[in-house]
């Protein structure tokens, strides 16, 4: 594909792929407004009243948690297990950065016990809710600023898996102070998890290890977290937000650099259009496309299947490795 014709493609998957983000954005408003998706795919109502909340004194009462986004959800299900009632705010194939809850929503947020969220601009309509009990995964930790002149944080703390562990530290302690009738739980539940995360991050270290090449091209600007732990570097197609513009001399200067540094693959995301990572992946020897995954939510399909937050760093790692060069593979 000559320059020349990047620049007619561009603009075309630009208006495409704002026709894919209106789309999302309806899908996601379309959601019952008085309802919240738990884990298991069916919806679940909150009605707790403050006072209920206040006054709670039976031990077999369950907590009401609402997390903001897929990750956090799935981390305060690890650590509350059957002491909680988790719901996710976000529905399953919605673009997290694109959602706004509506009113309906956040009532059923502020009739919650806890609101549990990631913080760095992620949920930057945190300010309307008031629910009783609010818990920042990301309080205390160091935000990655990857586009330093307009000061905007990387909020994907999560695919550091020590980064995650130190989230799932504060949900535990915000829950043990929240609910003390359950410490004993949330404790038990927040080490045996941990040592999850922990061996996580050590099969991630063995398994790049091997790896010939250190950068790698993601669709957005969403892995550096994930990129300082490990000594790695990315090059996003896309800014910050996936719905940044994509410039035709933007897909010349990713062109341009995949085959400076001989990169052979060209990372897209579940949630959305591969089309320009496959504009770029056309341009550079035996160029391809596999999906690198920030994270950020499931598609319908992978939580009727019952996949996790530790099933999908893995399929990362293994995509990754294809294109860093690694001689190891993922068991």
């Amino acid at each position: 594909m000559s320059i020349m014709r990047i620049i007619i493609v561009a603009p075309v998957l630009s208006i495409l792929f704002l026709f894919y983000l209106v789309y999302h954005n309806l899908n996601a408003q379309s959601i019952s407004n008085s309802t919240l998706t738990n884990p298991n795919g069916t919806d679940t109502s909150t009605g707790n009243s403050k006072t209920d909340q206040q006054s709670r004194t039976n031990s077999s009462d369950k907590l009401v948690v609402i997390s903001s986004l897929f990750p956090i959800d799935e981390f305060v299900r690890k650590i509350g297990g059957v002491a909680v009632q988790s719901s996710v705010l976000v529905p399953p194939g919605v673009e997290p950065h694109d959602f706004e809850p509506t009113i309906n929503q956040i009532q059923a947020l502020n009739s919650a016990d806890v609101l549990v969220y990631n913080d760095f601009g992620l949920e930057n309509w945190i300010q309307k809710i008031n629910v009783l009990n609010k818990i920042n995964a990301s309080k205390g930790l160091n935000a990655s600023y990857t586009d330093k002149r307009k000061m905007i944080p990387d909020p994907h703390v999560w695919l550091d898996p020590l980064l995650a562990m130190k989230q799932v530290v504060n949900i535990r302690d915000g829950l043990m102070m929240i609910d003390p009738n359950h410490k004993d739980t949330y404790f038990e539940n927040a080490k045996s998890f941990l040592t999850e995360l922990d061996r996580l991050d050590k099969t991630i270290r063995s398994d790049l290890e091997s790896c010939k090449k250190r950068d790698f091209i993601p669709f957005h600007n969403s892995f550096s977290y994930f990129a300082n732990q490990y000594g790695l570097k990315q090059h996003s197609i896309s800014g910050m937000g996936p719905e940044a513009e994509i410039t035709p001399l933007r897909l010349a200067e990713i062109i341009n650099m995949a085959k400076r540094l001989d990169l052979h693959v060209i990372y897209s995301e579940e949630l959305m259009d591969p089309r320009y990572a496959s504009v770029v992946a056309e341009e550079i020897p035996n160029g391809k496309v596999l999906t690198l995954s920030p994270i950020e939510g499931l598609t319908k399909y992978e939580q009727e299947a019952g996949i996790g937050y530790i099933d999908k760093m893995r399929q990362n790692i293994k995509n990754l490795m294809v294109g860093l060069d690694c001689n190891q593979i993922l068991k």
